[in-house]
């Protein structure tokens, strides 16, 4: 594996374990909002080709839904 790989994988394995660390104490409604967002971001990026401004849309309308669904 070349050198640029593995710093690569590296990189990626550390920022994983350290965003899946910073969600062990979050309540159930946060957990419910951010779940939401990331489900939102990705539809709103599939349904408008990628455009930033729909990524950022669909990630805070799943964000409210993700909220209100956690109630």
């Amino acid at each position: 594996m070349k050198t640029i790989q593995k710093i690569t994988v590296i990189s990626i394995t550390v920022c994983a374990l350290a965003a899946m660390s910073g969600c062990s104490n979050m309540s159930r409604r946060d957990k419910n909002t951010a779940v939401g967002a990331g489900i939102g971001a990705v539809a709103g990026a599939v349904l408008t080709g990628g455009s930033g401004i729909g990524t950022a849309g669909g990630a805070a309308v799943g964000g409210v839904i993700g909220h209100q669904v956690g109630r």
